[in-house]
């Protein structure tokens, strides 16, 4: 694995799934060896922890507002329902 590649955290959501997307991609070709897969496995759950965490923070940003009918803000809902 790359030791030179960048803290998770400080990924976008973005980048960090298209590293997941590498990972996933590396482990189904089956050509790697067991320990760098494990390592690999390791690294692709942190990355798909950050990449949910950052879609909870986006849900939560989008919960805070609901559109009034003159589409103003009117409040707050929780994400998925109508306002």
């Amino acid at each position: 694995m790359d030791d030179t590649s960048p803290d998770i955290a400080a990924l976008s959501f973005e980048d960090a799934l298209r590293q997941l997307e590498d990972v996933v991609k590396k482990l189904e070709s089956g050509e790697v060896p067991l320990d760098d897969s494990i390592n690999l496995y390791e690294r692709g759950e942190a990355l798909r922890k950050h990449c949910q965490s950052r879609l909870d923070a986006a849900q939560a940003r989008i919960e805070k507002i609901v559109q009034g009918a003159d589409g103003s803000p009117a409040g707050t809902a929780p994400f998925g329902e109508a306002g």
